[in-house]
């Protein structure tokens, strides 16, 4: 249980970054080197105290105490996201490859995600370093992992790019590289299960906000969030699903 809160403790803070990371990348500012983190609101800069994840939030009632600003409600659901996200891969992983997979894999979605929500953009930079790593950690672990790896990329990028020209352009290509950097991670199995499950998600979302009169059916609706959840429930569901429908989950889910 103390790997358990620990990894907790770790998500939160790396929730808390990558809704940085993804804030100054949408506005073009830097969030490496020696940049500093501030309030939105005065510029003020925080101190450490002001940037406990989760605990700070709550303390200061989700207040800057410069200018007494509302910082907004994202900034804590995000880091609640990575302490689940974090917690729940420790615990149903523990140490091991796949642990360290799924790490890659939901905080690479939940970066993108965010920059989808907030720009609606897909930065490349992001995808190719998730599918850099997918790849160079299924090279390590022999020529099976990396073809899988290989398949995984080619069937995520090929669903969504075929998708996206059908569409004539209304998909962004972001979401065909992302889930192109995504099966490199998940393998081919895993990341049809992810697609699978994203489109579910979607769908069901959309027929909700469409009954709801919240949107249009010609508004559109970013993907990859859904994509995301796609994800997380296929490395809930996925390797037990698949060994049920016959087959090998592959490296490093069986």
């Amino acid at each position: 249980m103390l790997f358990v809160a620990l990894n907790a403790i770790l998500g939160a803070a790396m929730g808390s970054f990558l809704n940085v990371v993804a804030e100054r990348s949408v506005s073009g500012q830097r969030w490496w080197g020696a940049e500093r983190s501030r309030c939105n609101a005065c510029g003020k800069v925080l101190s450490a105290w002001e940037l406990v994840p989760i605990a700070s939030f709550l303390l200061q009632k989700g207040r800057c105490r410069g200018c007494d600003a509302f910082l907004g409600w994202r900034y804590l659901f995000v880091e609640l996201i990575g302490a689940i996200f974090g917690g729940f891969s420790s615990w149903r992983f523990g140490v091991s490859w796949a642990w360290i997979t799924a790490l890659l894999s939901g905080y690479g979605l939940l970066l993108s995600s965010l920059t989808d929500i907030y720009g609606g953009y897909v930065y490349d930079s992001f995808v190719v370093a998730m599918g850099f790593l997918g790849i160079a950690f299924r090279v390590i672990n022999g020529l099976d992992a990396a073809v899988d790896g290989l398949f995984g990329a080619a069937l995520g990028g090929g669903v969504m790019g075929a998708i996206i020209v059908a569409s004539r352009g209304k998909m962004g290509y972001g979401d065909a590289t992302l889930s192109a950097g995504l099966g490199a991670l998940l393998g081919w199995k895993m990341a049809a299960l992810a697609l699978y499950f994203g489109f579910l998600t979607g769908g069901g979302v959309a027929l909700v906000l469409l009954a709801l009169k919240k949107v249009g059916r010609k508004d559109p609706l970013p993907f990859v969030p859904f994509l995301a959840m796609g994800g997380v429930l296929a490395l809930i569901f996925g390797p037990q699903l698949i060994v049920k429908l016959g087959y090998f989950p592959g490296w490093p889910w069986g």
